[in-house]
């Protein structure tokens, strides 16, 4: 019963559109040297799965946060995973070289994985529970939901 409120409650309180697709975890992306892995590599964690590009504005303001939820809660089960699509992936590179990133990258150049997840806007970003579902989308990244974002992932890493 405490697991479905508290399911209910993280819905309730931070659910930021409509669910169109029912993006998954069971996809291939490339790592930094252009291996093939899956997402499932995260499984039984909470993941925050990140869509961004270098030419994307608000990624820049995301990537710092990011790098402090990584930092804060990796030990409790947490993990965020960037995946970048940019075609040319030397401009990720390059954006990377100013804007560091201290969590998981992966590159899916191609845009399949984008598609499959029906990306809305550029951050979008999907928070998915231990068990693999996903619980939480966002559009856009607002300093002000800064505070929102964060409590859905302690909600969930206390489940």
């Amino acid at each position: 019963m405490k697991r479905s409120l508290l399911a209910s409650l993280l819905l309730t309180l931070a659910f930021s559109g409509p669910l169109f697709a029912a993006p998954s975890l069971e996809h291939t992306v490339l790592t930094k040297d252009g291996t093939e892995t899956s997402l499932k590599e995260f499984a039984g964690k909470v993941v925050y799965v990140d869509f961004w590009a270098s030419w994307c504005g608000p990624c820049r303001k995301s990537f710092p946060w990011m790098n402090q939820m990584q930092a804060k809660y990796q030990q409790q089960g947490f993990e965020v995973v960037a995946i970048n699509l940019d075609v040319d992936t030397e401009l990720a590179h390059e954006f990377l070289t100013k804007i560091p990133a201290n969590f998981n990258l992966r590159f899916n150049p191609e845009g399949d994985v984008a598609r499959e997840f029906d990306l809305p806007g550029m951050p979008s970003s999907y928070l998915f529970n231990r068990q693999g579902e996903l619980v939480q989308r966002h559009v856009g990244f607002f300093d002000k939901n800064k505070p929102a974002y964060e409590q859905e992932i302690q909600l969930l890493l206390k489940e």
